[in-house]
């Protein structure tokens, strides 16, 4: 079993249709929302990880892609040079998924990187430039 990241984009005819749900039901894929905005009408985006012999995941993203959803893996990661951070709090007001917050009882920036959804929005607000991406 492999388990991997993607980022979905929905077009609007394909917002309302259950293409979650008939991963799961037609090829049996493990899925786990990771961040969400859905809506029928609207261009929706979805951020899952999938766990699923490797052929079913390809047969699943065939799925996708005949119902015009992109389906991008996240194989990169966003790593930061913690010692140098000055926590200015830049990276984390442009972080719409939520990996970089500052401690309200500590005002130090966290990163959790199970929430990073590699948009890449980090490596351009911190004014220190900390913010790498590593491919693997």
């Amino acid at each position: 079993m492999k388990s991997k990241r993607f980022v979905l984009t929905f077009p609007p005819e394909a917002s309302g249709e259950p293409i979650t749900y008939n991963l799961i039901r037609k090829f049996d894929i493990m899925v786990n929302i990771v961040k969400a905005d859905v809506s029928p009408g609207h261009i929706g985006h979805l951020v899952m990880e999938m766990t699923a012999p490797k052929k079913v995941l390809e047969d699943g993203m065939e799925y996708m892609r005949q119902h015009r959803v992109e389906c991008v893996p996240i194989d990169r990661k966003i790593t930061y040079n913690k010692d140098l951070c000055v926590h200015c709090g830049a990276c984390s007001a442009v972080c719409f998924a939520g990996a970089l917050t500052i401690s309200p009882q500590t005002a130090e920036l966290g990163f959790d990187p199970e929430k990073c959804v590699v948009c890449e929005l980090c490596l351009t607000a911190c004014p220190l430039k900390l913010f790498r991406i590593d491919i693997g």
